[in-house]
């Protein structure tokens, strides 16, 4: 009955019921147990079931379950744009809520669309985008991601038109990176020059591409894409859906660099793993842009459950979890430990923050080390060839090291 994301039901074996959660580890009704190496598709970011944030959403059940947030505000969504005002770089300043990661994005594009709009700018509808980039799967979205997407490429008729930038991957031992760097820059410049008036944004995941197989690039090439397309007065998005909450080491990936963008889209990590949640923060220049006596500028987007207070509850309660100098130490643990840590038979090994990644020879050896951890209770799924780990911030070293170990004997 249950149709499933991402899943061919014709080949993919039967789900396994899952009655319970706690900490990194999720518990079959048959009794077994899993080592939830992937935080549940990199959202549950303090592990399963966390009792504080429970705790907050029953109380917040209790008093506010929904307003609708157009005449009315509340106390969940005031307080967390409030602590995320104290980390989140000024010049971003403008909080709209959505519900997930994908419409993030998509309340981005179409802000970033109607923006040389209302400023009076006609024929900025074209967009930039990383090759390999995903951004979720709505329309906008997919278009973004453009047509040689591997996620969307049945749905490539129906797309608005993104130019592709290559992307020079990065790992250890990776060489000759300036000359890479120097090449695509070339190459954009070049593009640029004749379609650059004409494009409305560049849209990128910073530093880290996920769904492509967890491919790093340099901080100084995303700086030097941004400055680039400054030169044209394009806007830039980040998509910092799977990047933030300290996924790469600092609390965005693009702490890491010396740029800012336009927009960026915040989501997955929000609320704990709880609820479905998001925000794309903008800046002032584009709010402003919306500010009109003229109903038609109004950036008129929105969801049935835009800001639910519940929500907001977990995801208030768990930014106060994230700040804890405990949860710190974590990251700064995991990130130490995927340093210090060989994986001897992996090739193009990558690590940023508490993500690491490594190739193996086919997509058929990975599944079969995949398989393998499964049998020995270590939750994983691959992308293609890549295997990937990307724990919740409350993985105990003894399962990380459990974790090496198992990879290490099947690779």
């Amino acid at each position: 009955m249950i149709w499933r994301p991402f899943t061919q039901e014709k080949t993919a074996p039967p789900a396994i019921k899952i009655i319970k959660g706690e900490g990194a580890y999720l518990f079959s009704e048959n009794g077994e147990k899993y080592l939830d190496m992937i935080s549940s598709w990199f959202v549950n970011i303090h592990g399963h079931a966390h009792q504080e944030i429970a705790e907050a959403i029953g109380h917040q059940a209790k008093t506010l379950e929904h307003v609708i947030f157009t005449r009315f505000s509340h106390d969940p969504a005031e307080k967390l744009v409030e602590g995320l005002k104290q980390v989140v770089p000024k010049k971003l300043s403008r909080y709209f809520f959505s519900d997930n990661g994908s419409t993030a994005v998509e309340v981005a594009l179409k802000m970033a669309y109607q923006y040389f709009k209302n400023i009076g700018v006609e024929n900025r509808n074209i967009f930039l985008s990383l090759e390999g980039g995903y951004y979720g799967d709505t329309f906008g979205a997919m278009s973004a991601a453009g047509t040689n997407s591997k996620y969307h490429a049945t749905f490539s008729e129906l797309f608005f038109k993104t130019i592709m930038i290559g992307v020079p991957e990065y790992y250890d031992g990776a060489e000759s990176m300036e000359e890479k760097e120097n090449e695509i820059i070339y190459d954009l410049e070049k593009t640029l020059q004749k379609v650059g008036d004409r494009v409305c944004a560049l849209i990128l995941e910073p530093l880290l591409q996920g769904s492509f197989g967890m491919r790093l690039y340099r901080s100084n090439f995303l700086e030097r894409l941004v400055n680039t397309a400054r030169e044209y007065g394009i806007l830039v998005i980040f998509d910092e859906v799977m990047t933030g909450f300290y996924r790469t080491g600092t609390m965005f990936a693009m702490n890491q660099t010396n740029v800012l963008p336009d927009f960026v889209c915040l989501s997955k990590g929000l609320t704990g793993g709880f609820l479905p949640l998001a925000l794309t923060i903008a800046t002032e220049k584009i709010y402003e842009a919306f500010l009109s006596e003229d109903p038609k500028k109004t950036f008129l987007h929105g969801h049935s459950y835009t800001a639910n207070p519940i929500a907001g509850a977990a995801a208030c309660k768990s930014w106060e979890i994230l700040l804890r100098r405990e949860t710190v130490a974590k990251i700064t643990e995991i990130a130490e430990f995927h340093r210090t840590h060989a994986i001897p038979n992996a090739t193009r090994r990558r690590s940023i923050g508490t993500v690491t990644a490594f190739d193996v020879e086919s997509e058929a050896k990975a599944n079969f080390v995949i398989n393998k951890a499964w049998e020995n209770g270590i939750f994983l799924r691959p992308l293609g060839k890549t295997i990937y780990l990307f724990p919740p911030y409350c993985v105990s070293t003894d399962d990380l090291a459990r974790t090496y170990d198992i990879l290490n004997k099947y690779l």
